[in-house]
């Protein structure tokens, strides 16, 4: 399988979809790939780092200047090590801030400095991930490479039906294989 043996860094942002970040994680652990996780700082609001660390086995990165048992650079360690960036639930905000070339976290960061496969899975509310700005963010995005698998219609957690909810959790793991083929 194009998963096996893959180092993946999933990046968690701040949605209420990040709960389905372990969903995600034993997905794809279970097709053979090393998962680390960097959940934002507001994404930690939504879950905790010890629910990505006991299912990913391995540390869980949430900022920039974290205390280390040995000296590294977290940012260009996480970058060089990955085959595949899979920001899963991806905000408004996050894209935004990629698509301006921001590095003003550690996610960020990760991305602007790594060379691996990007793979947006975006979620949020519908008015959000249809405004112009966003949808203009998108197409940034993907003119310099980056993959998405766009969320899909349905009920919200705001109480409107519309685009935004993220997708299923098969559908990232099948079109992420795809991509990887």
């Amino acid at each position: 399988m194009a998963l096996d043996g893959k180092n993946i860094i999933l990046g968690v942002c701040a949605s209420i979809a990040a709960y389905k970040a372990c969903d995600i994680i034993r997905r794809l652990i279970k097709y053979g790939a090393n998962v680390e996780c960097i959940l934002t700082q507001n994404g930690a609001k939504f879950i905790t780092p010890l629910a990505l660390q006991t299912l990913s086995r391995n540390k869980v990165y949430t900022g920039m200047f974290e205390k280390t048992e040995k000296w590294e650079i977290e940012h260009i360690s996480l970058a060089q090590k990955a085959d595949i960036i899979l920001i899963a639930p991806a905000t408004a905000d996050i894209i935004a801030r990629l698509a301006a070339g921001r590095a003003d976290d550690l996610l960020c960061s990760t991305v602007l400095a790594s060379k691996a496969k990007i793979v947006i899975c975006p979620a949020m509310n519908a008015n959000m991930f249809n405004h112009k700005a966003t949808q203009k963010n998108i197409e940034t995005l993907k003119s310099y490479g980056y993959y998405f698998v766009m969320p899909q219609k349905g009920e919200l957690a705001c109480a409107i039906t519309g685009d935004g909810r993220l997708a299923d959790i098969e559908t990232i793991i099948s079109e992420l294989t795809q991509y990887l083929a």
